[in-house]
């Protein structure tokens, strides 16, 4: 139910959000059976946004990706307004979300399940469990799964799956350890939405 929510967040937002990586990447992806907002009336021609909704639907994306909660992202945003680059010190900080970071490695399908990893003790950061999605990983922090975890079912097909995955330059990953390593900040993340916008929002 919690999928199919924010599959038809999804549709209202009209962008594909990579919310489940199978899914999105299939025939079964909401956005590729039904590519219209959601509702009786979601088939209709679209009415224009203005500059304060476009703001509102960037917010909602970045929310949407990252898993936040709208204090969540208030804090964030405001805390940084002070700042240089604000924009890209907002990514650098959600890029490096421990949740963000596992489904980066490619250790995770996506981040709804890279969350869950996390939270039910599945990784450590440099040997330490951590179970805490929004953890800060650092540069030449190491992100491996806990070894008596890779035996679970969850991971036993996961050599097969990341064989020919290509983190982000910002990241490697050991294949065979199934273990990743930050190599530097984040930098030249791709991403469905206009940080700017969102910085624009929060600044009003």
């Amino acid at each position: 139910m919690l999928l199919r929510a924010k599959e038809k967040k999804e549709r209202a937002l009209g962008i594909k959000l990579q919310l489940k990586a199978e899914r999105c990447a299939g025939p079964k992806c909401a956005m590729t059976r039904r590519p219209y907002r959601p509702g009786m009336h979601g088939g209709k021609r679209k009415r224009s946004v203005s500059e304060y909704g476009q703001q509102l639907i960037e917010k909602q994306k970045v929310k949407i990706i990252y898993g936040l909660r709208e204090a969540q992202l208030r804090r964030l945003f405001r805390g940084n307004l002070k700042t240089g680059s604000i924009g890209r010190n907002i990514m650098t900080i959600l890029e490096r979300r421990l949740d963000n970071v596992v489904f980066r490695l490619g250790l995770a399908p996506s981040r709804i399940v890279a969350r869950q990893y996390v939270n039910h003790g599945h990784f450590t950061v440099n040997g330490k469990k951590v179970t805490v999605p929004s953890f800060l990983a650092k540069t030449n922090d190491i992100i491996s799964i806990k070894p008596n975890s890779k035996e679970l079912l969850i991971f036993k097909n996961l050599p097969n799956t990341i064989k020919n995955y290509n983190p982000p330059e910002w990241l490697e990953i050991d294949k065979d350890k199934l273990e990743g390593k930050i190599k530097s900040l984040p930098q030249g993340a791709e991403m469905p939405f206009d940080i700017n916008l969102v910085v624009d929002y929060y600044s009003r």
